[in-house]
């Protein structure tokens, strides 16, 4: 097999695409499970095995055709969450269990048996109204509350976990762990074959599955990544929502296949309770989900019945039990960490292209943005700054100084990132690659020689993320005194790394590859991505000495990976349907943990209309994550090339964002101390309402805006919903008051997409923008004031330095509270604790909701002092205007408006 940049390019862009991805029915394990049909199940719990200790309550299950019994332990964790563990009971060898994505050991309730009869067991912990009832014959474990079941393991019988056994007895055992007819061979059970070539299982197949029903439930989200609705829709019965992380340029889109990464947390919602479940196993992973009718005490409920499936590993499931969609976030966070502190910069605008040719292309786009005064702060390089696609190195033609280009970037406070993706070049003369190859670093075949692939650089090893020494290697890789050419203000982007694998099948890594502790691939595939990103950030912060935080961009990622950074969509295309699509894809993504994320402006691959790209610009300026990203051949599309018309439009979606910082930081450092999802569907603030339970084309960031963005050509109106009752709304522009919960048309035109501001909420902003977030540390502040229909309203603003971990360990930091109530509006402290000496001060107030002119409007600061303020206010807008202000934005002071209503 010869190859060529060409040829890896054309594979890329997805010429080899025939056949390239399997569909469900191609997957024999799928294949397999699928053998075995909703009844009654094939398991018997022995409950006489059943025994209890402060850490677990356990017991055996037997299947009663093959008599082997697997081990059952369930598990009480603080905070509503019940973990069950189903493994064999004496397996042939160890079977994989994750590792690494649980943040900690966590900590345990004693469960107690609270009722027994014939057959069934009741088990709770003290005061608490939930309870798991084990059921014998047939295996069933359900969960209640307060008497009513919320929901139930093994209620349908698919409980599937295909033991270890030697060749000789393999096909014995898989047919009689089944209901239905046999049609596998002892080849397809030990081996499989795609795309010509074999996948041999050493441990012949070792698939797990488990079904649950969700009683009530009807709408279920989560388990990403797909390019699909938020809400989960109905599988077919030869289909399934795949987790299995694959590079899929060009991803097709309302499409159940698995793109780049993966979070096997599903979230179901009820307007009286939100539930999660949580299926730690990173193998390759299906699941099916059906919406029924239900009859429960001769009534009928909607119920949702999920199947999950995995090639390989353990069933170890963590029930989430609410009751609150943010009680669900924050018991996922409890297992899986919360968002990483992401540095303040990292929240602004990035530029990037693949590729930015040389030094002089750096500074001419650099430039560029200061010619038509619209901020930014990162520059990107893809894989075409290095010399022959050698990491941690620079094309020495292209980038002669790389130091040198740096300090430039320095000095207008702005930052680089440059790429660095898992496959090293093998090639003698790359120290990256004899060092790594000496340690035996690299993934192994299964006859102890390294891996090879081919993939940017041509022939190619992959370094084994899973081994810690490994880990640790290559984050010591990010010194400066080991990445020449370096700084303290280049940060990183993994890609890559499901891993990518050219000319392979489904282009990623061969599943009988051989990790750390002899694992297979299969057993680990999707954290790969995951420990990648975990051992960059960790080089990064070392770097530092511990000081600073980092910034790691990552395509791939599993569950715990909000831990070390961003993720972002892939490779999208230049259309309006994936621009539309983004929109559900990042809100899967934030319910799930990953909350710092976003989508490519423009689409990577494909040249956006001006159009398009006006309203992407505008899109991204409200996602979490704000990059525009263009494929290798693409025109160019700095801002500033598509007219003066277009350029003043993307500019001011740009200075928008820059603006609203003080909100986005807020937002960010909520989301790392109390797992509150940045972007957010309007289900999770307005759980009770029922309309909106599928609403997708608009989202709250926080709880205070609601942004709808413009998805399709031409528009001239978008159909909003404004939920909550007797909630208030106000254009964020134009203060116009709006009432819910009711549907509405509202017109736009190219100059903006609608944004509403709630009633209830003060959100602080910054008055100007800057040239990049640096630039604005000591600008002058405003808040506005939405009043809700009570006349009250609260925010709260966040400050540090922006990129070091002093906020946490020497109380750097201002924490303030704002609250208006009664006609007075205050500023105090949300934590006395901060210490950081902001410079700011707060300029502007506006106040919306304010009916009538006030006769007088005073401020009184700490210590007595009192003064009179202007203001202006409009009758027809209901808007106070206070300007001209200079009080510190860490000061205490109160705010009376006298005479208004």
């Amino acid at each position: 097999m010869t190859w060529d940049r060409q040829t890896a390019e054309r594979q890329e862009i997805g010429v080899f695409a025939d056949d390239k991805f399997k569909t469900c029915n191609q997957i024999e394990f799928y294949r397999r499970q699928k053998l075995l049909q909703p009844g009654q199940s094939l398991y018997q719990a022995q409950l006489d095995t059943l025994t209890i200790d402060e850490n677990s309550a356990t017991f055996q299950i037997l299947h009663q055709a093959t008599k082997v019994p697997l081990q059952v332990c369930i598990i009480a964790l603080e905070g509503d969450i019940f973990r069950i563990k189903i493994n064999e009971v004496s397996p042939l060898k160890p079977r994989y269990e994750v590792a690494d994505v649980l943040v900690r050991k966590p900590v345990t309730k004693r469960l107690s048996v609270v009722e027994e009869d014939v057959g069934t067991v009741v088990l709770a912990y003290p005061n608490d109204p939930y309870k798991l009832h084990i059921s014998s014959q047939p295996f069933c474990v359900s969960v209640t509350l307060d008497g009513k079941p919320v929901l139930s393991a093994n209620s349908q019988g698919l409980l599937y976990f295909e033991h270890q056994q030697s060749p000789s007895t393999e096909i014995e055992m898989s047919r009689s762990n089944n209901d239905g007819p046999q049609d596998f061979s002892q080849d397809e059970l030990g081996q499989e074959c795609n795309n010509h070539l074999l996948d041999s299982k050493a441990n012949g197949p070792t698939s797990v599955g488990l079904d649950f029903s969700l009683y009530g439930f009807e709408h279920v989200y989560g388990l990403p990544e797909h390019a699909d609705s938020h809400n989960l829709s109905d599988t077919k019965d030869d289909e399934a929502y795949r987790l299995y992380n694959l590079d899929v340029f060009g991803y097709s889109i309302h499409d159940k296949m698995g793109i780049y990464g993966s979070v096997p947390l599903l979230l179901a919602h009820k307007a009286s309770q939100t539930c999660g479940i949580f299926w730690l196993n990173a193998s390759e992973t299906l699941v099916e989900v059906k919406t029924k009718e239900d009859v429960q005490k001769q009534r009928f409920m909607r119920r949702t019945d999920v199947r999950w499936m995995s090639e390989s590993g353990i069933v170890d499931i963590f029930l989430l039990m609410g009751p609150a969609p943010q009680d669900v976030f924050k018991q996922y966070a409890q297992l899986t960490g919360t968002q990483a502190f992401p540095p303040k910069f990292s929240l602004g605008y990035h530029q990037c292209r693949w590729n930015y040719e040389d030094e002089e292309d750096v500074e001419a786009v650099d430039s560029g943005f200061d010619e038509h005064g619209i901020p930014y702060d990162v520059i990107w390089l893809d894989i075409e700054h290095t010399e022959e696609k050698r990491y941690f190195t620079w094309d020495e033609k292209r980038f002669p100084n790389p130091i040198q280009m740096q300090e430039k970037l320095r000095e207008k406070k702005r930052k680089l990132v440059a790429i660095s993706d898992p496959h090293i070049k093998v090639d003698p003369s790359y120290t990256l690659y004899t060092e790594a190859k000496e340690k035996g670093y690299f993934v192994k075949k299964q006859t102890g020689q390294d891996f090879e692939g081919i993939c940017w650089p041509g022939t190619s090893s992959y370094l084994d993320f899973t081994n810690p020494a490994v880990r640790d290697w290559y984050a010591a890789q990010f010194a400066l005194d080991k990445y020449k050419g370096s700084t303290d203000i280049l940060f990183i982007w993994n890609d890559m790394n499901e891993p990518s694998v050219f000319m392979a099948p489904e282009k990623t890594m061969d599943k009988h590859e051989v990790h750390h502790q002899g694992w297979e691939h299969r057993d680990l595939h999707n954290l790969y991505g995951f420990y990648q990103q975990m051992s960059t950030a960790e080089g990064l912060t070392r770097r530092s000495g511990g000081q600073k935080r980092p910034f790691v961009l990552t395509r791939s990622f599993f569950a715990g990976s909000q831990r070390y950074g961003a993720v972002w969509t892939g490779d999208n295309i230049a259309e309006w349907d994936y621009l539309k699509i983004s929109i559900p894809m990042l809100l899967s993504l934030s319910v799930t943990g990953i909350t710092f994320c976003g989508a490519d402006v423009g689409g990577f691959v494909g040249d956006p209309e001006p159009e398009l790209l006006v309203r992407w610009y505008q899109a991204g300026s409200f996602q979490p994550f704000f990059r525009a990203h263009a494929m290798l051949g693409s025109k160019r599309r700095e801002p500033w090339l598509f007219g003066a018309d277009n350029t003043c439009l993307i500019k001011n979606a740009i200075e928008e964002r820059y603006k609203l910082l003080p909100y986005w930081y807020l937002l960010f450092y909520r989301a790392h101390i109390s797992a509150e999802p940045v972007m957010r569907p309007l289900w999770v603030e307005f759980p009770k309402q029922k309309e909106i339970f599928r609403v997708e084309n608009q989202y709250l960031l926080g709880n205070a805006l609601m942004v709808v963005p413009v998805v399709e050509s031409g528009a001239s109106v978008v159909h909003m919903l404004f939920p909550g009752y007797e909630e208030l709304w106000y254009d964020f522009r134009k203060y116009k008051c709006v009432k819910g919960p009711h549907k509405r048309k509202i017109r736009v035109t190219l100059e903006e997409i609608p944004v509403y501001q709630r009633g209830g909420s003060i959100i602080p902003m910054y008055i100007r923008a800057g040239k990049s977030t640096e630039w604005m540390d000591n600008f002058p502040y405003e808040l506005h004031v939405a009043l809700d229909s009570k006349g009250s309203a609260v925010g709260e603003l966040f400050i540090d330095d922006g990129d070091s971990f002093q906020y946490l360990y020497k109380n750097m930091f201002i924490h303030r509270r704002f609250t208006f109530q009664k006609n007075v509006l205050s500023s105090c402290a949300a934590d006395r604790a901060g210490q950081y000496p902001a410079q700011s001060l707060l300029e502007k107030i506006l106040i919306m909701g304010v009916k009538k002119s006030p006769s007088q409007v005073t401020v009184h600061m700490a210590g007595g002092d009192k003064t009179a303020l202007a203001f202006t206010h409009d009758h027809k807008l209901c808007l106070l205007c206070l300007e001209h202000l200079s009080l510190g934005i860490s000061a205490d002071w109160e705010i009376h408006i006298m005479g208004a209503s």
